[in-house]
């Protein structure tokens, strides 16, 4: 059947397959926001530490980020629908053994898998999206692509925190089954015997063990450290040496290869490195500060998994519709400066964050994640744009995968690397506490209310142990404003990318698919 399309699909069966196909990218998506309104439950269920179970969101985020340019080539290679199906199968699969997984080890092996199938999976969807519409119509097909991009991602941790408290996190497995099972046959029944023109290329599969081994060997580094004590541990100590050897051997292997898994020597574009390092920190500190914030709030604080979520809901009421403007705005505005504008809002939004200082003040957080959203939504288009400044059109999808391979698995470091803050910052803060405070007339107030001297101390142990962990919140977020900072001025390096009317620029059209699929995950 190569070389070979039929005739699209019309009618009922073209508005199912649509909903299939955004039904499929909104459940990996889903799958990345609304697991981490569910690590403690997730640590009470499989019987482990919660900084354990965090392993079980690090290693999806870099199953993701392997498994996305695996897709791109699976895509060209032998075109769209068969590895579609197969991916779909494999996620339901993986979900069925997380979902009866009574251990770390399999259920960590099955998260990872769970990962690798849904970056599989996403930017096969969208080609094959793009492949039903007729040209005069490519912009509507992007359109809809976009409606299902980040609203699963800001809706998810409220929902995943009603799964969790109202039926169970496991269900969010099941539901998973039935979904990409329903989406595999209706796919496949939608676009049976169908063809396409393949592309004779190898895969680099030596680029992709050493691209697996480095991340997966970093990410273990940061998930254990804090547990094994760092360099203390001879453990760590190998696997930060088999990491930092994986890595070197896998840039020159990069820069070699005729075609690389990833292609790293577009660093070699000023807009392209100043791009990519904007989007990965960004992305770090907010997949990172999320993932903390959820997770502490009811650790921490006592909040319930969904009010621990419903925390995170007003992200969801401008983040879709301001990317729709920044859609528009882009192109008669210099991406620089929206870029810069952006990032010094998100600075500014966490520097907020940075004062939150009372356990109850549920309504303090109302405002900062609703400019929170607003800032998510603005954060992808100009950055893709000035990162794909003045590059040939056929060489978008090399950086789309470039940045979004990266840009997923710093979201994987940045879980780890501010639980890291936390657990650093919180004894500094205990200490400085039993140095400024000689006298304890709370302790004295406990008693008097009546609590024994065992309870009283207890009770006044956790209020302050509670009250300094939120210092260090505190101190994540502003060194997170800090960073965005930095970012703000990093991006006035760049070249001024042209308008996408002027003489050169590329159509509107490939900026447009580039920047919604920048905006994924």
């Amino acid at each position: 059947m190569s070389g070979v399309y039929f005739k699209r699909l019309r009618g009922w069966r073209f508005l199912l397959f649509n909903l299939c196909l955004g039904g499929g990218h909104a459940l990996v998506v889903f799958n990345a926001g609304a697991y981490i309104a569910m690590l403690p439950r997730v640590a009470g269920g499989l019987g482990i530490p919660l900084s354990f179970a965090a392993w079980t969101q690090t290693d999806y985020m870099i199953g993701l980020a392997l498994g996305y340019p695996v897709g791109g080539w699976l895509s060209r290679r032998i075109g769209e629908y068969r590895p579609f199906i197969a991916s779909c199968l494999v996620f339901a699969l993986s979900s069925a053994c997380c979902a009866y997984a009574t251990s770390l080890l399999p259920y960590l092996s099955a998260r990872i898998l769970l990962g690798f199938s849904g970056g599989v999976s996403l930017p096969i969807g969208q080609s094959l999206l793009l492949k039903e519409y007729p040209e005069r119509q490519k912009s509507l097909g992007i359109g809809v692509w976009n409606l299902v991009t980040l609203t699963p991602f800001t809706l998810g941790p409220p929902l995943g925190g009603w799964i969790a408290d109202s039926v169970g996190w496991r269900w969010l497995f099941r539901l998973n089954i039935a979904l990409a099972l329903s989406i595999a046959a209706c796919i496949g029944a939608l676009l049976y015997a169908r063809g396409s023109r393949a592309i004779r290329r190898r895969f680099d599969s030596v680029g992709f063990a050493l691209a697996a081994c480095t991340l997966l060997g970093l990410q273990t580094l940061l998930n254990q450290g804090n547990d094994s004590d760092w360099g203390n541990s001879p453990y760590l100590s190998a696997v930060a040496g088999f990491s930092v050897a994986s890595l070197v051997f896998w840039i020159w292997w990069e820069a070699r290869v005729k075609h690389p898994y990833i292609d790293i020597r577009l660093f070699e574009r000023r807009n392209v490195a100043i791009g990519v390092v904007a989007l990965c920190c960004g992305f770090l500190m907010f997949q990172g500060l999320l993932s903390m914030l959820i997770v502490q709030l009811q650790v921490t604080l006592g909040y319930s998994s969904l009010l621990a979520g419903l925390v995170f809901l007003p992200m969801a009421i401008f983040a879709k519709p301001t990317a729709g403007i920044m859609h528009e705005i882009v192109n008669r505005t210099d991406a620089r400066l929206l870029a810069s504008i952006n990032l010094t809002a998100f600075s500014a939004v966490y520097f907020w964050l940075g004062r939150f200082d009372d356990p109850a003040a549920f309504d303090r957080l109302f405002w900062a994640k609703l400019w929170e959203g607003i800032c998510l939504g603005s954060f992808f288009v100009p950055l893709t744009r000035l990162m794909l400044h003045d590059l040939p059109a056929e060489r978008h999808w090399q950086a789309l995968e470039l940045a979004n391979f990266l840009r997923i698995a710093a979201g994987g470091f940045g879980i780890s690397l501010q639980a890291i803050v936390l657990y650093r910052r919180t004894p500094l803060h205990l200490h400085r506490f039993a140095e400024n405070h000689s006298d304890f007339t709370a302790l004295q107030r406990l008693v008097d209310a009546g609590y024994s001297d065992a309870a009283a101390f207890a009770k006044f142990a956790k209020l302050v142990t509670q009250a300094q962990q939120i210092r260090s919140i505190s101190d994540a977020y502003w060194l997170a404003g800090c960073a965005f900072l930095t970012l703000a001025a990093l991006v006035w390096f760049a070249h001024p990318p042209r308008k996408p009317n002027e003489a050169g620029a590329q159509p509107a059209l490939s900026q447009l698919a580039a920047e919604v699929v920048a905006e994924e995950i």
